[in-house]
């Protein structure tokens, strides 16, 4: 059985805006034909009020030369002679004397009838009565009143033409953003992230378009730095395992002897090979937020202090001079443990790219609710260039601090996240010692 079509967004607004004017046109239509009505006949009965004035005078002047109403006393054409000569007014009249009684005319004075006195020399000498006007009298007004009437149908039917045409119009100009959106996104979500939508309003539709490639770009680059980082760890990986493979054969094959030197070697590997996994899940933790922080108000510069003491032995061996200048009681709300793992990794970083003979420099100091950590080392230097992506993980320098070096490329990596999750930052330049530094910030505690 087939299933039927659903109307689309364009049928919807379509019929949504055709509606709207169809509803407009017929109000439109229905307060015309209301206000042609009750105005034209407003219109009549005012011209019929300047006749009844008219004729007012016209009787009274008749009256004035016969003294009285003897001539037209039941004599209701002479009325009506009166009436048409001086106003034109059609003969649906009543005459009555000073006292109200009937002098010529219809007897009965229907509610609502117009009612004028018949004034001579400041005296009431007589009425006239006028049956209110309830509908057109004449058949010119009301074809006059079925032409107009015929005209604004006319004029509702053109304009619901017109509002279709204009609901088309707009139906097809404001889902145009749309459906390039609605295709982008289908085009996005099959994994084409280069699509792009082209931008040509400021208005909702425009905010819309640069959201959906604001959204583009992120997932372009989440899928570079997702397929970056696969490469990386499989090259990581395969390179320890290579040569645990390599010396096992040796070793199979009898062209290296099984020797403390060997196993030495083996567990050289291995140890590179699981500080490597480690690092791995320390990262993939700090992505989902299940990195374990227990923060507490703690006194960082014995914490630094610590980290210098245990790299000290190891900065010696590389013939480094380590220095350190740190300001005492500053507090911040942190994780100790975390803080001594990321100053460690800056210590060992900076031990392990700095040619023997040079200096590591330490210097802690407070300012404006922060305290800053600083890393200097001698040379080499990091080219200017490098140093926005030395906090990817991975990253390495070609030349002086490449992989020869040793290190898998995401101790810094780790330290941004544990900054990071300590509200603070880290930063990298350019160090007057004239290798790199490392700037660490972190909030003072309250």
């Amino acid at each position: 059985m087939a299933v039927p079509m659903k109307p689309g967004i364009t049928l919807k607004l379509f019929l949504a805006i055709l509606a709207a004017s169809v509803a407009a046109a017929a109000a439109m239509a229905l307060a015309t034909r209301y206000s042609f009505q009750s105005g034209f006949l407003g219109y009549l009965t005012q011209v019929e009020t300047q006749r009844l004035d008219a004729l007012q005078a016209a009787l009274a002047e008749e009256y004035r030369q016969k003294g009285s109403w003897e001539r037209v006393r039941g004599d209701y054409t002479r009325l009506r002679e009166i009436a048409i000569s001086s106003a034109q007014v059609p003969p649906l009249l009543t005459l009555l004397d000073a006292s109200q009684r009937l002098v010529a005319g219809n007897p009965e004075i229907p509610a609502g009838a117009t009612v004028r006195p018949v004034v001579v020399e400041s005296q009431t000498v007589g009425w006239i009565a006028r049956a209110p006007l309830r509908r057109f009298s004449s058949a010119a007004e009301e074809r006059f009143q079925q032409q107009q009437l015929r005209a604004s149908w006319i004029i509702a039917g053109l304009a619901l033409v017109m509002a279709a045409l204009v609901a088309v119009v707009l139906a097809r100009v404001f889902l145009q953003p749309l459906k390039r959106v609605a295709a982008a996104t289908h085009r996005l979500a099959a994994g084409r992230y280069d699509t792009r939508v082209a931008v040509g309003s400021r208005d909702e539709l425009g905010r819309l378009a640069e959201d959906f490639n604001r959204l583009a770009e992120s997932l372009e680059r989440n899928e570079t730095l997702r397929r970056r980082f696969m490469a990386d760890v499989s090259h990581e990986l395969r390179t320890p395992l290579t040569v645990l493979s390599g010396e096992l054969e040796a070793l199979e094959d009898g062209v290296r002897p099984l020797s403390r030197e060997s196993l030495a070697s083996l567990r050289g590997e291995v140890n590179a090979l699981a500080k490597l996994v480690n690092d791995l899940n320390q990262l993939a933790l700090a992505d989902v937020g299940a990195l374990a922080y227990r923060k507490e108000t703690v006194d960082i510069a014995p914490l630094v202090q610590q980290a210098i003491e245990s790299h000290r032995e190891r900065v010696a061996e590389r013939g480094l001079a380590l220095e350190a200048s740190l300001d005492q009681g500053a507090l911040v709300f942190a994780d100790a443990d975390r803080l001594q793992q990321m100053f460690r990794n800056l210590l060992e970083n900076a031990a392990r790219y700095t040619d023997r003979g040079g200096r590591v420099r330490v210097a802690l100091r407070r300012a404006d609710g922060q305290v800053a950590i600083e890393f200097d080392d001698t040379a080499p230097g990091v080219p200017s260039e490098a140093l926005p992506h030395l906090f990817e993980r991975f990253y390495r320098v070609e030349g002086s601090r490449s992989r020869a070096n040793g290190g898998t490329g995401l101790g810094l990596s780790i330290c941004r996240s544990i900054a990071a999750a300590h509200g603070g930052d880290i930063a990298a330049s350019a160090s007057p010692l004239g290798g790199l530094r490392v700037s660490v910030t972190l909030p003072v505690a309250q």
